[in-house]
């Protein structure tokens, strides 16, 4: 089984891909478009040059791993994705042979994280209207609507979610996806140690916390240009 899991920055993605990661049949693959992204844009991220040197950064050859064979024979391949990463010009029609996911978090949340460590947000950074996209596109190609999962809903009852989640795509649920050792890992992204601190020291999915956030004017004219994507979305989420 192929799983490409879609999210935007500042969302519990990397959590989540551990979850996976943690079973016997799983093998992941840690945001396989960023290099590409990153050198077509030019955009300005923390160990950019590092993570176009390491990285794939010829879009084909991504989409030729992605739909290619499982890693080490497992039986699923988990693939953890940035929406903001699928730029256009990258072939879409790998998607349809992949079962896609989208991974949610409301867009306050998103943007009130990122501002602590990125300048001059746009839409396109916090990756929602990309999601929307996406959903949009994978529900009129497949003619089936794909998953969403809600973080908070992840973090407000971990083992209840996960359950449904596999239950979802007809995946047996095991206890390892609730729990895992701290640390990097051999497969995050040479970008881990610029973002994966609180991931390195967890070893499970954190409580959520509400957060209660008030943003600044022009952060809160972001969030409500994100508010009508994340709630289409937000429409189709798994319930326990």
């Amino acid at each position: 089984m192929y799983i490409a899991m879609w999210s935007g920055p500042r969302n519990i993605s990397t959590a989540l891909m551990r979850a996976w990661e943690n079973r016997n049949d799983a093998a992941v693959w840690d945001e396989p478009f960023y290099a590409y992204y990153l050198k077509a844009t030019g955009i300005d991220h923390p160990g950019a040059d590092e993570v176009i040197a390491t990285g794939e950064p010829d879009w084909r050859k991504v989409v030729d791993k992605l739909a290619g064979p499982i890693p080490d024979g497992r039986a699923i391949f988990y693939q953890k994705h940035m929406t903001h990463h699928l730029l256009p010009e990258i072939d879409r029609g790998w998607l349809a042979r992949v079962t896609n996911c989208f991974l949610i978090r409301d867009p306050r949340e998103v943007i009130a994280s990122y501002a602590r460590v990125r300048t001059n947000l746009t839409a396109a950074d916090v990756g929602v209207p990309q999601q929307a996209e996406v959903f949009e596109w994978v529900r009129s190609r497949t003619g089936q609507t794909p998953l969403v999962v809600d973080a908070r809903d992840v973090l407000q009852d971990p083992r209840r979610m996960m359950m449904e989640l596999c239950s979802a795509l007809d995946v047996p649920f095991t206890e390892r996806m609730l729990a895992w050792p701290p640390g990097p890992r051999a497969s995050d992204g040479v970008w881990g140690k610029h973002w994966y601190a609180s991931v390195w020291k967890s070893t499970s999915f954190a409580p959520y916390k509400p957060k209660g956030h008030t943003l600044p004017k022009h952060l809160e004219s972001l969030a409500g240009a994100c508010e009508s994507a994340y709630k289409q979305l937000h429409e189709y989420r798994l319930r326990c």
